[in-house]
C-alpha cells in the first residue's frame, strides 16, 4: 500500500511530504484562522505546528497539496496507519490556505486521495474533532457517513471528543 503516492487533479498536485516542505507548509499553517475549530487550535504556533510536521513525516503518510498551476504549497494531509482487522485507513490532518477555502481544493484532493485508497482498504475513515463544523460539512459531503458515538483523541496534550465518518469502497 502506497501511503505517499503523486496524485494529480485540475486543481493539486499531491506529493510525499518531505524535510524542504516545512517552511512553506508552516507558512501557509501559521494562520489562526485555520485552526479555530479544530482541537489542536493552537496549531498555527511554530512549536506546536514542528510537532505536527515531524509526527507527520515520522508516520510515513505525510502528503503536501500543490496548487496544480503554480506549483505553490497551499496545504497539506495525511494518509493514517492501515488496520488490516476492519480494512480502513484514515484520511486526515487536512489544512488548506484560506483563500482555497470553498474553491474545490478541498474536494479534489480528497476525492484523489480516495480514489488511491481504496484500491487496498475497504473504507476510508475521517476522525474530526466533534466541535469542528467545516470539517464536519466537507466529508458529509463526499458521501461518508457519520459512525454513532465519539472516541477520544490525544491533541495537545489532552484527550478531546471526535466523530468518526466512514466511506466505503463503491
Amino acid at each position: 500500500m502506497n501511503r505517499q503516492p503523486v496524485l494529480r487533479g485540475q486543481l493539486v498536485t499531491i506529493t510525499p511530504s518531505v524535510a524542504d516542505d516545512y517552511d512553506a507548509l508552516f507558512a501557509v499553517a501559521s494562520d489562526p484562522a485555520i485552526w479555530d475549530q479544530h482541537p489542536a487550535h493552537d496549531r498555527w504556533r511554530a512549536d506546536v505546528f514542528r510537532a505536527f510536521f515531524d509526527e507527520g513525516m515520522a508516520g510515513g503518510g505525510m502528503l503536501t497539496i500543490r496548487d496544480a498551476q503554480d506549483g505553490s504549497v497551499i496545504g497539506s494531509s495525511r494518509y493514517g496507519p492501515y488496520d488490516p482487522d476492519a480494512d480502513e485507513i484514515e484520511i486526515g490532518w487536512t489544512f488548506f490556505a484560506r483563500d482555497r477555502w470553498r474553491r474545490g481544493y478541498n474536494r479534489e484532493t480528497k476525492r484523489l486521495m480516495i480514489d488511491h485508497i481504496t484500491r487496498y482498504a475497504a473504507t476510508v475513515t475521517f476522525h474530526i474533532g466533534e466541535a469542528n463544523a467545516r470539517s464536519r460539512t466537507a466529508v458529509a459531503a463526499l458521501g461518508a457517513v457519520l459512525r454513532p458515538g465519539t472516541i477520544d483523541v490525544l491533541r495537545g496534550g489532552r484527550m478531546v471528543p471526535h466523530v468518526v465518518y466512514a466511506l466505503r469502497r463503491p
